[in-house]
């Protein structure tokens, strides 16, 4: 059963057409990655998800056409975003930064889901009475990370949660993420220009380039792919 099904998806910036048609579907329960090169077109994939930008074609979320949705709408039926530079409240302490995210769900629902996360991030559960703006760039990202999940989504949307981190940083929050697919029913879909730890996690892969799909195959079939990871991931 899949979760999410795009079909014949274009997305464009003013008259630029940046995805041309593009399908793919993400598994229910799984993680499934997105890699390409900068420029792919893959952080646009996620901005069309949650209709961030203009879309023709069709998006499915669990058996419900989002297309056109509203992006708060589309939030309330159990899509999180978790962007490029993590958007964190520098000047609220980390758990009132959770509580934000919680913003759909009674106190009591939000209590009981900040403790539930504090297992995952225990970093946090330090730190909960700090402000986020004296968080490392680590710490900002599993706050951002842990803030979309307080809600309650079904679907989690992941765009490049490595960016600026150190590479013990990026396995440890990726160590995370694998155990979140395995430890609940969240379904995740991740952009993410480390390949290698990327699909360490997938179930399934997208490879994008120039704005279309060149693949969707099994995350393991793909790592094994000599000539496609030399071609289109670098190593």
């Amino acid at each position: 059963m899949n979760m999410l099904t795009v079909d014949n998806l274009h997305a464009r910036y003013g008259r630029a057409e940046v995805l041309h048609g593009i399908d793919f579907q993400v598994p229910a329960g799984q993680v499934t990655v997105v890699l390409g090169a900068n420029g792919a077109g893959k952080t646009t994939i996620l901005r069309s998800i949650c209709q961030l930008v203009r879309t023709t074609g069709r998006i499915t979320l669990d058996g419900r056409d989002v297309t056109g949705m509203r992006t708060d709408r589309i939030a309330r039926l159990g899509v999180a975003h978790v962007p490029q530079g993590r958007g964190t409240f520098g000047d609220l302490t980390v758990e009132e930064n959770l509580r934000v995210g919680g913003y759909t769900t009674s106190a009591a629902a939000t209590d009981r889901a900040i403790e539930h996360w504090y297992d995952f991030f225990p970093r946090l559960r330090e730190r909960r009475r700090q402000q986020a703006g004296g968080l490392s760039g680590g710490e900002q990202q599993m706050l951002a990370i842990a803030r979309a999940l307080v809600a309650g989504p079904r679907l989690l949307l992941l765009d490049e949660p490595s960016l600026g981190l150190a590479p013990r940083i990026t396995q440890e929050v990726f160590r995370v993420l694998g155990r979140i697919s395995e430890e609940t029913d969240t379904t995740i879909l991740v952009v993410e220009q480390n390949a290698h730890l990327a699909l360490d996690i997938g179930t399934s892969a997208v490879l994008v380039d120039a704005g279309r799909v060149v693949t969707q195959r099994a995350a393991a079939g793909l790592a094994h792919d000599e000539s496609v990871r030399r071609a289109y991931l670098g190593y």
